[in-house]
This record gives C-alpha cells, structure tokens and sequence, in this order.
C-alpha cells in the first residue's frame, strides 16, 4: 500500500464471528493522516483482541432421566455452551421425528414447542455463552415416553439422548374420591403399574394398638415428579384433615411429598380404614384396630 494523505476518521469497525481480521468502513473525514502507520496500526491493534471462538459442547449431561407426570407439562433442558452461528434441533428417536428446529415447529402436534433461555433469563444460566433449549410438551401422554435426542448442526452434528419416562397421575377419573378408600378396602389390592406415582403409608398394612395408645400415621406420595395440590387422610370413607373434634391432628408438608395423621388418646371410634389420597398420584389404605377398649 502506498503512503498518501488521508484524512484521520472516526472508525466504524464490523467484525464477524470467527474472524482473524477487521474491515474499516464507513469512515468520516476530519483531518489530514497518513494511511499507512495510523491505519495498520489501529487494525492490528483490534486484532489481538480476538480470538476464534471455541467449539460448541453440551453442557447438559448425557443419558438423562426425566420424570414427568401424564396429564402435565414437562420442560425436558438442553444447555449448550459456545453454540455461535449454529442451531439445535429435538427429534424424537422412536420414530426420528424432527419436531423443532430453534424455535421453529416441524410438528403438528402443538403440545410441543422450543423455549430459548439465554444469561439471566434463567437462574441456572450465569454465563454468556449459555443458551438453554428447552423442549417443552403439553399434557404430557403415556406415548411421548422415550428417547429425545438434542442435536447440534455442527460440523458433523454432535447430540445428547434424554429418556422420558411418564408416571401416571391417578386412577380413573370414574372413581370418585370418596370410594376410593372403601374401594381399596374392599379389593385389597397393593398391585401398582411401574412408574405410576402412588401413595405409600409407612410401615405395616394392618396396626394394632392398645385403647388409649397414640396412633401415628406417616404417608409419602412416590415417584411423582409434580407437588401435589393436596393430600387428604380419610377414616372410614370420612374425610379428617380439619376433624380435631374427634382428635384428629393432621400436618402436610407439601413439598416433600409428606403428610402426617396423629391421634394422641386413641379409642373405639378409631377403629377402621385409614387412607391417604393426594391429589395427582394413587391412594394407600391401612386398617387400625384398637384393643381392649372400654
């Protein structure tokens, strides 16, 4: 390049992803300067401060198990880090179905959709250079159980496999609740299908206790991946949480999954079918006898 006078300008700089170089453009004169040392100068100092961008890698652990609850709406994340110009894409194995492509459907099915997180849009995500691709599913169905593969359109593609597994919510919507306890009873049936969340009392199906004895009843709901709304202790077909008149004392920890019955000063009226019913798994029943009571 030969020397020449220009003028010194304000520099407009535009960069591309990747690149080793940058292009000066659109420059506004405002003094006389030489092109050679002010120009070459300010380009190699702009240079040394990029760097190729690293490539794409997963973040989210391959292999994963997701549970998720029949009738609800599962969030299945992909987080990928240094992702640049290229996209990820969910398709289902079972069938390779592709169903997103960014944020793009190529379903009809409309309970499924991509959610792109990226920084503080999510607590989990504090780098950024994050993105969180999430496939979401809608009123999740016993058939989305499976394998879902996240995939990113490197060069060759590079994916992670995450299994869905979809525990039902609970039993039939025929039954009503308040013959579930009775229904329990009646059959003595303990048979639950594999991964169906269900209700589980602690210890023994039948207690026996002396009149006047303390009765304590522990129920955890199992293998359901959403909080209940409620869970209800039912004595004999009669709901009891707010019973205290007959001695009733109830404590929920809805979190945890965990509700507690306590009866300090037990008696004949506590004879009976107990139940414990959440709100989106199967109920559980156990029968106390009290002995020996005047």
């Amino acid at each position: 390049m030969e020397n020449k006078n220009v003028y010194k300008n304000e520099y407009k700089v535009r960069v591309t992803r990747n690149a080793k170089s940058v292009k000066i453009v659109n420059s506004r004169i405002t003094e006389p300067m030489d092109i050679t040392t002010e120009i070459l100068t300010e380009i190699n100092e702009i240079e040394a401060t990029f760097f190729p961008l690293q490539p794409a890698y997963f973040v989210t652990k391959n292999s994963s198990i997701i549970l998720a609850q029949a009738g609800s709406t599962a969030r299945i994340s992909c987080v990928v880090k240094n992702l640049g110009e290229a996209t990820v894409s969910w398709i289902r194995r079972k069938d390779y179905h592709l169903l997103t492509v960014g944020l793009t459907s190529y379903t009809v099915d409309e309970r499924f959709q991509s959610i792109h997180y990226q920084n503080s849009e999510k607590e989990e995500i504090n780098d950024e250079d994050l993105m969180d691709w999430t496939l979401q599913i809608r009123y999740v169905q016993k058939r989305d159980a499976g394998l879902y593969e996240c995939q990113i359109s490197s060069h060759p593609p590079t994916s992670i496999f995450i299994n869905i597994q979809v525990v039902a919510s609970m039993v039939k919507k025929s039954i009503k609740k308040a013959s579930w306890p009775s229904l329990f009873a009646t059959l003595g049936c303990r048979c639950r299908v594999k991964f169906e969340a269900e209700a589980q009392i602690i210890g023994s199906k039948e207690k026996y206790l002396k009149y006047g004895s303390p009765l304590q009843l522990t129920c955890t709901v199992l293998r359901s991946p959403e909080i209940p709304v409620y869970i209800f202790w039912y004595h004999n077909n009669q709901m009891v949480n707010y019973d205290s008149q007959k001695g009733f004392n109830v404590t929920l920890d809805l979190g945890n999954k965990t509700t507690n019955l306590y009866v300090a000063k037990t008696m004949n009226e506590h004879n009976g079918n107990y139940s414990c019913v959440p709100s989106n798994a199967h109920p559980d029943s156990n029968v106390v006898h009290i002995l020996s009571g005047e």
